[in-house]
């Protein structure tokens, strides 16, 4: 299909949205346009849209790629100021999209699935978790070749302490601070396990270096650079394994946190009737195969088939997993006072290590 790639850039808050520019697969020059804002990378996000136009060939596509934030910022700047915003928003900041349902910025949207989605994955109709995915930890297989893989944070505590000497700067995990999605990890891990701290500790002592990207420490771990992850986002864990059989994953056996992308319909919307259209593909049978088949991210539909499944996992694994709920308890750290008090233990339980990051 014809695609024209408009790098055209418009502020957007602190940083400028890529917008990529889908037409209407039957020429219609005055098509429909479905406005998205989404922090899913553009080149994951062609194969769902593509598919979500076969089906609607009659509708445009703007998808705008933008930072999790941003899309929280624009989506309020823009409600506030009496504008339309997007017709669907999918972010992988939890928090963030339950705040936009919770303060009155999304609207409810119940679709074909709504009724049998999973419980916790679906808040009054109006936010949608619409994918599964773990917080893994990844190791370069080679590093491991006559040794065990820490495979709980007991066994990766026992690692760290004894070899902090030779492992010193090799071990990368997210900036708090900087990455969304490793912020709420860490404070999921909190609740989940009692010698937390003593592990951050230790992995302070051991050089630990801070991204607020995942794809800078997955590259590190697969080229051998670094010798392992801790918390890492799994779906791109996956992704980049399937092209490195030099990166190992393990889902964590003491307990494994599973984070959504949420979806959801802006309540100043100028076509919700789109948005909710978009959301339906993404929730379908069809959308939730192209997640996990091209994307590399676990599908949530229950009638999905494959190992990459919710499903599949839960079988395979069960009260291991714990998936994070959607619910207003998501917003429990963007109180800025609590952030900054974990924030600082943190940074103190680290000894204050160097901070690198691209």
């Amino acid at each position: 299909m014809f695609r024209l790639l408009a790098l055209f850039a418009f502020l957007a808050g602190p940083a400028a949205a890529e917008t990529l520019v889908f037409p209407p697969p039957d020429g219609n020059g005055i098509a429909p346009i479905v406005r998205v804002y989404s922090s899913l990378d553009t080149p994951l996000a062609t194969p769902m849209i593509e598919a979500f136009q076969a089906h609607h060939p009659g509708f445009a596509v703007h998808y705008e790629e933008m930072q999790t934030a941003d899309i929280y910022d624009r989506i309020v700047r823009e409600t506030d100021a009496g504008l339309p915003t997007a017709d669907f928003a999918f972010s992988s900041s939890m928090d963030l999209q339950m705040k936009l349902a919770n303060d009155g910025y999304a609207q409810p949207s119940r679709v074909s699935l709504s009724a049998s989605w999973p419980r916790w994955a679906n808040w009054r109709d109006t936010a949608y978790a619409l994918t599964y995915e773990p917080a893994v930890f990844i190791y370069n297989k080679p590093a491991f070749a006559d040794r065990a893989v820490p495979a709980t944070r007991g066994e990766l505590l026992d690692y760290l302490e004894a070899n902090t000497d030779s492992i010193f700067g090799r071990i990368g995990t997210y900036d708090i601070e900087r990455s969304g999605v490793g912020f709420m990890f860490f404070s999921r891990d909190q609740e989940q396990y009692a010698d937390l701290w003593t592990l951050v500790g230790a992995m302070g002592a051991a050089g630990v270096k801070l991204y607020s990207t995942t794809s800078a420490i997955v590259e590190r771990v697969a080229s051998g650079q670094f010798v392992f992850g801790y918390n890492i986002l799994g779906s791109y864990a996956a992704e980049a394994a399937s092209r490195n059989p030099d990166l190992g994953i393990v889902l964590p056996r003491d307990f494994t946190i599973v984070t959504s992308r949420i979806g959801l319909v802006p309540k100043a919307s100028e076509n919700p009737d789109l948005g909710r259209l978009l959301l339906d593909f993404f929730m379908s049978a069809e959308g939730q195969t192209i997640m996990a088949e091209k994307l590399q991210i676990a599908a949530l539909n229950p009638d999905v088939d494959g190992d990459n499944t919710a499903n599949a996992m839960q079988a395979a694994l069960g009260n291991q997993l714990r998936p994070v709920p959607v619910s207003p308890g998501l917003m429990v750290y963007l109180d800025q006072v609590k952030r900054a008090r974990l924030i600082k233990r943190w940074n103190d339980a680290l000894r204050l290590q160097p901070l690198e990051s691209r």
